[in-house]
């Protein structure tokens, strides 16, 4: 994919654009020329008997649209970044035309920005302009990976229930919205031992939220925790400063049930929110957080399996 990229492409739209236009040019001078080929005024082609093709001129209005065509072609070309590499006398391009749509709206939602800025997340929760902007930035930058609803699904966590890895703070969301999370589980199936220890631990792993699983299995298991402690705590509660997860609950954000929990052990997880401080300001980060933040339920929620 990357030969794509190489300069020399640039070039070879360039080149092929011109040629284009001068292609263009000619077919223009040639249909342009009237040659006699027969005394009746056809090419002297006939088909089926008696069809004949007429040696008549190309209409007038056809021949204008054609001239316009290639002149605009040619205008376009000198001032807009129409041949590769080359800018245009006018300099225009795609990410100034955005940066500056951009500002003008920033500019004009100035005054609301800074108002909801200066308020609590609490009453940016009870204030119904601050949650239409917050729903519309969820919608328009996390929706994508969590849902329109939050709900996220398989590898992408649920924001509608309170398992939150790194915290529910609004500080804390503001923190991950802004710079991004990077989590990172290794695989630990070498560090565990066999294929049937693996199988054992994922069982005891099933047993601390209490989820059906076989029991035999997870007392068996309980002696290769170890190897997950130091991560999800001794009592698989998981550690929010590291973002691993608490086991305890009954929330599974990377699958449930035996397969799942061994292909994590064995093969690791790594997941990867981007941070998104170079699409939104400060101050619409401040108010997506506090969106964000009234999305988690009071009552404990199962996630998508």
């Amino acid at each position: 994919m990357a030969d794509f990229f190489h300069p020399g492409w640039a070039i070879f739209i360039a080149v092929v654009t011109v040629l284009s236009l001068v292609a263009c040019i000619a077919l223009l001078l040639v249909a342009a020329r009237r040659r006699k080929m027969a005394d009746d005024n056809t090419t002297g082609h006939v088909w089926d008997e008696d069809l004949r093709e007429l040696n008549n001129p190309l209409p007038v209005w056809w021949m204008g649209l054609f001239v316009i065509t290639v002149v605009f072609g040619a205008i376009y070309l000198t001032l807009y970044p129409g041949l590769a590499a080359t800018q245009g006398l006018l300099g225009w391009t795609s990410t100034g035309q955005y940066e500056r749509e951009r500002a003008r709206v920033e500019q004009s939602m100035a005054p609301v920005f800074t108002r909801l800025a200066a308020m609590s997340p609490e009453e940016l929760a009870k204030d119904a302009q601050a949650m239409e902007i917050g729903q519309r930035l969820f919608l328009n930058t996390c929706a994508q990976c969590h849902a329109a609803d939050g709900r996220g699904s398989i590898g992408f966590p649920n924001l509608t229930d309170t398992e939150w890895a790194w915290g529910h703070a609004h500080d804390a969301i503001k923190e991950t919205i802004a710079n991004g999370r990077v989590g990172v589980m290794p695989p630990m199936g070498a560090a565990v031992g066999t294929g049937d220890d693996v199988r054992h631990l994922a069982h005891y792993v099933l047993s601390l939220s209490g989820s059906p699983h076989n029991t035999i299995y997870a007392q068996l298991g309980a002696r290769h925790f170890a190897s997950c402690a130091a991560c999800h705590g001794a009592d698989g509660k998981g550690i929010a400063a590291m973002g691993a997860p608490d086991l305890t609950n009954d929330i599974w954000v990377h699958g449930w049930g035996e397969a799942a929990i061994v292909r994590a052990i064995n093969e690791g997880i790594q997941n990867a929110m981007p941070g998104q401080s170079r699409l939104l300001t400060p101050e619409q980060v401040h108010v997506l957080a506090a969106y964000v933040m009234t999305m988690g339920q009071p009552a404990v929620a199962t996630a998508p399996r």
